[in-house]
């Protein structure tokens, strides 16, 4: 039996945020030249209305949510803000189509970067602001945030973080789980803010430092400009971006105790080390790469290197240069890095590091365990035993992950061949990267979604298909597949 009333209530709650946020964008319209200032009052009234309206009809009385209402209010919830969210783009008519607006809104919250713009230096600075502000909400997860003052709801929030959480474990900072969102959000602000004030001293402007300061901490990558992190020619821009990209794609617990002088408990993670590692080999792969097919100087080659492999890495989507120009070989190699994803508990998408390291782990066991078919061999994380139960779910999920990725890509593959016009080359390259890019939540990829290019030219069915692998993939897959399941609706 589902509570909902109380689905109803958090839906509301979420959808009365949303519109709470947006209204801040409210503040760069007010003098704007542009005409936007109606359209975003209808927007946020619309919102404000909306939430309020299921938050008052919801109830107070359920103590307890259960797991699957968890996974309701989740997925329900961030459809809910998507919606809502298109709004802006298309009552302003600066978006004037339902699916490029709605398609926009998604990859904001979901924190992917893919964008149909084709100007967005043209966009009024009250949507790129609120542009950016779907990454920063999206990026720890509003979930997170209702958690933090779940108090006003009377409610307890376990279920909700275990389902939003990003990666196989929810490493807890404090006994209480309202406390751990608080500082996950205190962690969070910290960064934001420190990041916004160095690029503004770096030559950005305060709008354009804070925007790419939330679209850096979500790992989103939405800019102001259109050509990116390249617009800025500046080595110090690009290294702090670097900087904290790395920061938000690592485990935000470790993030946190760091802040708080415990800086040794980063380097005792094996999945930072492991993550850490991957990004240090790769850069110097790629640098050697670039200095030998481009014949760029050493520093310029190694910051473009670390930069688009930590942006591709942590799925930020930030761009610095065209790294499809560079060698058919770095081509193949950002290709596979967008299978690999940051740490858990980061706000990067993707597979994620801790999955990678347990699954080559237990494959190597798997080879001993041939040998000693009755030795007891855990697979070891940390210096600690793996249950098996982990592990399972852990190789569910890749398998899961990959079939999603290949299913996806021939349907994506057999709707851009459908609308016709399109060069084999096109459909292919596009249809694996464009896919990978939005289940990842990564933004560019490959084809003519690369880094220079954008999703405008794609089929509406297309950006629709897309939309959901976003939020399929935002939602670590599972807590959105569960919702088709028979025994999810069975009554228990």
């Amino acid at each position: 039996m589902f509570h909902w009333r109380t689905i109803a209530r958090f839906v509301g709650f979420l959808t009365l945020v949303s519109g709470i946020m947006m209204s801040l964008s409210l503040l760069f319209a007010l003098n704007s030249e542009n005409d936007e200032l109606v359209g975003l009052l209808i927007s946020v009234g619309i919102s404000i209305f909306i939430g309020g309206g299921l938050y008052y009809w919801g109830t107070r009385k359920e103590p307890i949510i259960k797991k699957r209402d968890g996974f309701l209010i989740v997925t329900l919830g961030w459809v809910a803000m998507t919606i809502v969210g298109a709004l802006p783009f298309l009552l302003t008519g600066e978006i004037k189509s339902v699916t490029d607006a709605y398609f926009e809104s998604v990859s904001g919250f979901s924190t992917t970067g893919a964008s149909i713009l084709t100007d967005i230096e043209a966009m009024p600075n009250s949507l790129l602001f609120w542009r950016s502000m779907t990454h920063w909400i999206g990026g720890m997860g509003i979930i997170v945030l209702t958690i933090a003052i779940l108090p006003l709801l009377g409610v307890g929030g376990f279920q909700l973080f275990t389902a939003e959480a990003p990666g196989p474990t929810a490493d807890k900072m404090h006994p209480r789980i309202t406390e751990t969102a608080k500082a996950l959000w205190v962690t969070y602000l910290i960064l934001t803010l420190t990041e916004a004030i160095l690029l503004w001293i770096g030559g950005m402007t305060p709008f354009d430092s804070i925007n790419h300061a939330m679209a850096t901490m979500a790992t989103g990558g939405f800019s102001t400009k259109n050509a990116s992190i390249a617009y800025y020619d500046s080595a110090f821009i690009q290294y702090v971006i670097t900087v904290f990209m790395i920061l938000a794609g690592t485990n935000f617990t470790l993030t946190y105790f760091a802040l708080r002088g415990d800086v040794k408990r980063m380097w005792k993670s094996e999945e930072f080390r492991i993550y850490m590692s991957v990004i240090g080999i790769i850069t110097v792969i790629v640098t050697i790469a670039i200095i030998i097919s481009q014949g760029t100087q050493g520093e310029l080659a190694f910051r473009q290197a670390i930069f688009q492999v930590v942006s591709i890495i942590t799925t930020t989507g930030f761009v610095s240069a065209d790294y499809t120009a560079w060698s058919p070989v770095v081509l193949l190699i950002f290709f596979l890095l967008l299978f690999v994803g940051g740490s858990a508990g980061s706000t990067s998408g993707g597979v994620k590091i801790v999955r990678h390291a347990i699954i080559f782990k237990n494959s190597v066991l798997e080879m001993k365990r041939l040998i000693h078919p009755r030795a007891i061999i855990p697979v070891r994380l940390d210096g600690k035993a793996v249950s098996q139960d982990i592990v399972s779910k852990v190789l569910s999920f890749f398998l899961l992950y990959i079939i999603i990725w290949g299913t996806s890509s021939m349907l994506m593959a057999l709707i851009l061949g459908l609308h016709g016009g399109y060069s084999e080359e096109y459909i292919f390259e596009t249809s694996v990267g464009a896919v990978i890019a939005c289940l990842g939540n990564i933004g560019p990829a490959i084809g003519e979604v690369g880094p220079v290019d954008n999703f405008a030219h794609l089929p509406n069915v297309a950006k629709w298909f897309l939309s959901v692998l976003m939020i399929v993939g935002r939602l670590e897959v599972f807590t959105v597949l569960v919702l088709f399941s028979p025994f999810f609706w069975r009554e228990s």
